[in-house]
Parts: C-alpha cells; structure tokens; sequence
C-alpha cells in the first residue's frame, strides 16, 4: 500500500472515538482510573491543538501575488480568523480536560490536587532533580505531601501547564540551582536529616520555584498541610544563599 497514491489522509470521527475508547480500556486493564485516563487523553488533545495554533500562527502563509491586493487582504483576514478560532478551540480544550464536576463552573479556582495531576508533578520534577542531585532518600509518603501543598497553590489550569514553567524555572536559574545541590544536597557535607532534608528530594525542585513563584501562597498550603516548617525555612535559606 503505497499512501503517497492516496492524497492526503484524514480520520472521521468514529475512528478518533475508537482510539480513545480503545485507549481507555487499554489503560483501565493496567489499573489506571478512568477520570486520570480521561485528563491525560484530554491534556495530549489540548497540547496537540495548541501547538497546532502556534505553529500556524508562526508560519502564516502568504496570498497568490497574482490574485491582487483586494484578495489578499480577504485572504490576511481569513487566515487570521482561523488561527483565532484554532486557538479558542484549543483553550476549550484544555478547560473540559482540567475540571471536572464543581470545578467546572469556576476552573481557575483552587481545587483538590488529582491523582493525574500528582503523578504528573512527579514525572516533572524527577528528571529536573536529577539533572543537579542524586535520588531522594525521602519517603514517597512526604514526596506525595510536599507536592500536595505545592499544587494546590495553582488552578487546575495552571497545574496542566506546571510541567513546563518547571522546565523554565531549572533552566533559568541553573547555575544557582547547581550551587546549591552542590552546597546542600548529596555528597555536600550538609546531614540529609534536618532542616535541608529536601534538598535531598525531587520536590526541591518544585517547592524552590513555588518560593521564587508564589512564596505566600506555598507558606499557606504548607501550614494547612502540617509540613515541618524547618524544611521550607531550610529551603528559603539555601535559596538566598551565596552557595
């Protein structure tokens, strides 16, 4: 079968709908819960049309010359309204992905952090950590409390976008973080018990951009969570420190 004879190649909708069923199930045999499967399929669809808008918008194309100005100024307006409405389905999209029931009404409102969303903060901040540490050497327990407070400082939208502003936050202030890893964490002659337990944990990662970010907001959810206060006060210190 040779696709190049077959023109351009478009699924319908019930072959879309299938994928995702199919999907679905294929995740549900593997013990992940449906609400979870359904945000992250969500979340991919969000991403793919929102990169889809960017990219458009990025690389507009130009009229026919030979059309005249009246038709390519028709064409610059159209262009333009599709790649506004590719942009508001996109943000449709990424709205019915990150709330479900209450939050529904009201998405930029905080609410309770997710399974989806936690194990998406975790895959965010592992590699990040790695990138200036050693494995954590703390409780997954505390990992899951730690990332509890933190998320819950953000909406459900801003949690679907926490991956990349973590991204963003390690590569900007890379040479500080290395400093402190190397002051604090792993291999430095600071006790991974104390008050600079977490430098020692994915979560730092997290938890430091949260301070520079939103640093009331954490210092709230960090009360209400009953977290030892010593470990965010160690980070605060490491932080605006000349390590």
């Amino acid at each position: 079968m040779n696709t190049a004879d077959e023109g351009r190649q478009r699924l319908d909708a019930a072959s879309v709908l299938n994928a995702k069923s199919t999907l679905l199930q294929l995740l549900a045999r593997a013990g992940v819960y449906t609400g979870d499967a359904e945000e992250l399929i969500g979340l991919v669809e969000a991403g793919a049309l929102a990169l889809a808008h960017e990219e458009i918008g990025d690389s507009p194309r130009d009229a026919p010359q030979e059309k005249g100005p009246l038709y390519a100024s028709g064409w610059s307006d159209g262009a333009r309204d599709a790649v506004d409405a590719l942009g508001a389905l996109a943000e449709q999209a990424l709205v019915r992905a990150v709330t479900a029931g209450p939050s529904a009404s009201a998405p930029d409102e905080r609410s309770p952090v997710r399974r989806a969303e936690m194990e998406r903060a975790k895959v965010a901040v592992t590699p990040l950590h790695l990138s200036f540490s050693e494995v954590s050497e703390l409780d997954p327990e505390v990992t899951d409390q730690v990332l509890g407070a933190v998320l819950r400082t953000m909406s459900p939208r801003e949690r679907a976008g926490y991956p990349g502003r973590l991204a963003e936050f390690a590569a900007a202030h890379h040479a500080r973080l290395e400093r402190l890893f190397a002051a604090y964490g792993p291999g430095a002659p600071i006790a991974v018990h104390g008050r600079y337990s977490l430098v020692h944990s994915p979560t730092s990662v997290a938890v430091l951009e949260r301070l520079a970010a939103a640093p009331s907001a954490l210092h709230e959810e960090w009360d209400a969570a009953e977290l030892p206060p010593a470990w965010l006060d160690g980070l605060t210190a490491a932080w605006g420190s000349k390590a």
